[in-house]
């Protein structure tokens, strides 16, 4: 039998009321988080993200978060590297997706001194974010790919169309199924192999260009053709969506979910931060294994534990719950507990307590 144990050391946030009914604001680490009263996904957003394959957010991140972030990435700007050189280019030259200018990214958030780091940090465990990740990859999620920041100046390329559950990149042959990139919907019960989050650190105004989707694609069953990947198809401006979305606005979508980013063409610099997250017992990429040393100094338990490699909850892994995040993020996470006579049972077998 498998047992829940929590170890939340309540009382650590102080609590005050703001003026929207449905939510409270935390006071932590000298941020203020909006969170709602009401936890997990509402019947609206479950049926939306089922029919598209993504949701936008809104209001995510208070003022105070987008603010501590965009001077953390202003403290730390030397470190952008530009995608220059063709080899690293992400639009195909002389195509609707392509343009002059290179796309900026930044990667190592998570291990920048305090408090550069704290906002980045808080994504892993953030109290309006939990319970779409236990919603959409289950308790016990891992982060998956490294956190990574994007930033663009005007008229730099876009990203040619890729994800989706089926696949021509990588290797794949083209119509192939696509493994690790794969939603389901079953009982109701939503489940991505791979989910990404995009953490709107300034505004993407109509117009302004970057992320861009193809709605209901998570279901793909044929490959994405090629003028259609380029944006070159006259039925892209027709089937490709592009949210418009304020600093703080969260997008969430399954990587099964064909997506990219046309040119940016609007004045101020494009800044998010992009997540990747994914099931406890699954994993696509490989950062986990080389965080360079002292990356987790500091990190609240609960922090640590969405970092854990991959491996199912009933093997004793601390599991971040909508509950733990809401009540003290900075507190430990619930353990699975494992009989201890199985675990007997396996050390004599293996020399391990898991098998």
């Amino acid at each position: 039998m498998l047992h829940l144990v929590p170890s939340l050391l309540l009382g650590r946030f102080a609590r005050t009321a703001v003026s929207s009914p449905t939510s409270v604001r935390f006071q932590a680490r000298g941020l203020s988080m909006n969170i709602p009263d009401a936890p997990g996904l509402s019947e609206s957003e479950r049926f939306l993200f089922d029919l598209n394959g993504f949701l936008v957010l809104r209001g995510v991140l208070s003022e105070s978060e987008v603010d501590a972030a965009n001077a953390a990435v202003d403290a730390h700007q030397s470190g952008l590297k530009s995608r220059d050189t063709s080899a690293m280019r992400n639009a195909k030259s002389h195509t609707p997706m392509s343009a002059a200018g290179p796309r900026l990214d930044m990667g190592g958030m998570l291990s920048w001194p305090q408090p550069h780091c704290d906002v980045f940090r808080s994504i892993l465990t953030h109290p309006r974010l939990v319970p779409y990740y236990t919603a959409l990859c289950g308790e016990g999620y891992r982060l998956d790919h490294q956190p990574l920041l994007i930033a663009q100046q005007r008229d730099s390329e876009g990203f040619c169309l890729h994800g989706g559950p089926v696949s021509g990149d990588d290797g794949i042959p083209m119509g192939r199924l696509n493994p690790e990139l794969q939603y389901r919907c079953f009982n109701g019960q939503l489940w991505t192999s791979l989910l990404a989050v995009s953490v709107q650190l300034v505004d993407h105004n109509p117009g302004d260009g970057g992320f861009c989707i193809v709605r209901g694609s998570h279901k793909l069953n044929l490959p994405v053709p090629d003028d259609f990947t380029h944006g070159v198809s006259e039925q892209f401006k027709e089937h490709v969506y592009q949210p418009a979305t304020k600093a703080g606005d969260v997008i969430i979508w399954s990587e099964a979910t064909v997506h990219g980013a046309t040119p940016w063409r609007g004045e101020h610099q494009r800044r998010l931060a992009l997540y990747r997250f994914a099931p406890p017992n699954m994993g696509y990429g490989r950062g986990y294994l080389e965080l360079p040393e002292g990356a987790t100094d500091g990190m609240t338990p609960m922090q640590k534990a969405v970092l854990l490699p991959p491996y199912a909850t009933r093997l004793e892994r601390a599991v971040v719950t909508e509950e733990a995040a809401r009540e003290d993020p900075e507190g430990e996470a619930p353990i699975v507990k494992r009989s201890q006579a199985k675990k007997d049972f396996d050390k004599q077998l293996f020399g391990t307590n898991f098998f």
